[in-house]
């Protein structure tokens, strides 16, 4: 699934070095191959990584290819966006939502 060049892939393996030690507060977007909804949010994500490009970083985890990570945070259905600052989760949006929902999420947490 293309998520723009600004969108970093992360896994079960680097996720703790990609979003848990980021300085800048990070954007998780929880997706899979199947997941039709995926497919609606994933260019939103992907134009919102361009807009907040060194001030926020934003990441896809595929929770088949992860799912020591979808476990660790109960992700249940897909798509689910967490923000993450610090290494907590500080906003969570769970479905197929608007830009403007998604933007929020990155807004509360610069």
């Amino acid at each position: 699934m293309a998520h723009g060049e600004k969108v970093i892939p992360v896994n079960d393996l680097n996720f703790d070095s990609e979003v848990l030690q980021s300085e800048k507060p990070v954007l998780v977007d929880f997706t899979a191959t199947w997941c039709q909804p995926c497919r609606a949010v994933a260019p939103l994500v992907a134009q919102l990584a361009e807009e907040y490009d060194g001030r926020a970083k934003v990441t896809a985890v595929d929770i088949d290819e992860s799912p020591g990570t979808a476990q660790k945070y109960q992700i249940r259905g897909v798509p689910t966006l967490l923000m993450i600052k610090g290494g907590e989760v500080v906003g969570q949006q769970v479905g197929a939502v608007p830009k403007a929902k998604i933007q929020a999420l990155l807004d509360g947490a610069l």
